[in-house]
């Protein structure tokens, strides 16, 4: 069984219509990112992520995506793995997001 916790696009969508302000981690690569983004979101390439795990904090809730739900699932698996408590994939990634982006 897997720990993951996903979410789903329009439960995002919904909490950021509230307001709310959502950290989101774009794992995808740069080439793809220059197609757009969510509005708000960080670009951390699953590659960078041990590199740059001191820009996670490791008890708030965070949000991984990438194009379609695998890599941003392995970040999240990697993450807890580390012990962080509160990450979640964004289910269907990208292709499955119908909210607002923002090319970069």
């Amino acid at each position: 069984m897997s720990r993951i916790v996903n979410i789903l696009s329009q439960q995002v969508q919904e909490r950021q219509q509230q307001g709310e302000k959502l950290r989101i981690i774009d794992v995808r690569e740069p080439e793809e990112v220059a197609q757009g983004i969510i509005p708000g979101a960080v670009h951390i390439r699953l590659s960078e992520l041990p590199n740059r795990l001191s820009e996670i904090d490791k008890s708030a809730e965070t949000i991984f995506v990438c194009r379609g739900g695998n890599r941003s699932s392995m970040a999240c698996e990697y993450l807890l793995d580390l012990g962080y408590t509160n990450v979640k994939n964004l289910m269907g990634g990208m292709i499955g997001w119908d909210g607002p982006i923002e090319k970069r």
